[in-house]
């Protein structure tokens, strides 16, 4: 799984708050029940003071190193035994002074060995999420919630659309196609993009979402913007919507059409192609229509390279406000 490094130190940072956060409230226990109860203070320091002991004894190698081992482990069983009915008398479980971790399987350092424990993939998939936060308007945008039942006539082709977007979205790896969604204003489109990077996004993949005009103009102001704190946003950008490995390009054919612009579209697809990134476009217009507008080029690359799901069906936003 390619991660983005950017969003993968973010979701570090919040792990390594967590512990700061437990070692903390570990040092704010530990002096409350110091205070509240000095034995405990005294039996934390004889714990501690064995330790040494302990190493002192191994290194010495005395005959009776087995004795002196086995009367520090009685003693120190004895010491913790005594220690936890202490806590227990005033109150608290016999935990209470013990390391606090958030996730116990790596004590939160994200990491098992060398590999990415589940809790830093979990949080770099809410770092990643949040990305999407122009497209994941709110928590509505779940494919249990999309309604086949407000397509009428149309609804077993939409079943289709329905179901390759799901399977999309729950098989999606580097082996995935590309998808062109193709039909009319309020058909879902969006909507089931949004599905898509949701489900992406939480399954550990980096995902980019921007509208066709938004992402055009990124590649635009990277080259010429005079502001120099523009541009290298706008280079930011550029990079991670070439590099990202699901790229979701809304409303293709709404943006301002220029040589800059195409060269752009051009740029954008045909690079992710030759990296092998998967890419999602949505657009209203038809096939005719996007020979008209771009080049054979960049129809060539759509046409060979996008499998193309129909949308079709009655306006569903004018529909509801019908309603």
């Amino acid at each position: 799984m390619a991660l983005d490094g950017k969003i993968l130190a973010r979701a570090r940072e919040q792990i390594a708050q967590r512990h700061a956060d437990n070692v903390a409230e570990h040092y704010l226990r530990q002096e409350k029940i110091y205070a509240r109860i000095p034995e405990i203070s005294r039996i934390d320091t004889r714990l501690r003071t064995q330790m040494s002991e302990l190493v002192g004894l191994t290194i010495k190698r005395s005959a009776d190193l087995a004795d002196a081992l086995k009367a520090l482990e009685d003693e120190s069983l004895a010491l913790q035994a005594k220690k936890a009915e202490l806590l227990h008398s005033h109150g608290y479980p016999a935990d209470y002074l013990e390391d606090i971790y958030t996730c116990p399987k790596c004590r939160d350092t994200g990491f098992i060995g060398s590999t990415m424990c589940s809790c830093l993939t979990e949080e770099y998939n809410r770092q990643l999420t949040s990305e999407l936060s122009t497209l994941l308007k709110n928590s509505s945008e779940r494919f249990e919630n999309f309604d086949l039942s407000l397509y009428g006539e149309a609804r077993e082709s939409m079943s289709i659309v329905f179901e390759t977007c799901r399977e999309y979205a729950a098989s999606f790896s580097e082996r995935s196609m590309n998808l062109l969604f193709q039909g009319g204003t309020g058909l879902g489109k969006t909507f089931l993009s949004a599905c898509i990077a949701r489900v992406v996004a939480q399954n550990g993949h980096s995902v980019c979402y921007d509208t066709a005009s938004s992402a055009l103009e990124a590649f635009e102001m990277k080259k010429f913007a005079r502001d120099a704190e523009a541009a290298e946003k706008a280079a930011t950008r550029v990079e991670r919507m070439l590099e990202c490995e699901l790229m979701i390009l809304d409303d293709l054919g709404t943006e301002m059409l220029t040589q800059i612009s195409i060269s752009a579209l051009y740029t954008l697809i045909n690079t992710r192609l030759v990296e092998g990134k998967k890419t999602i476009i949505s657009t209203n217009l038809t096939d005719a229509e996007l020979a008209r507008r771009y080049t054979p080029q960049i129809c060539s690359r759509i046409d060979g390279e996008f499998l193309k799901l129909p949308f079709v069906g009655t306006d569903i936003r004018m529909m509801k406000k019908e309603m």
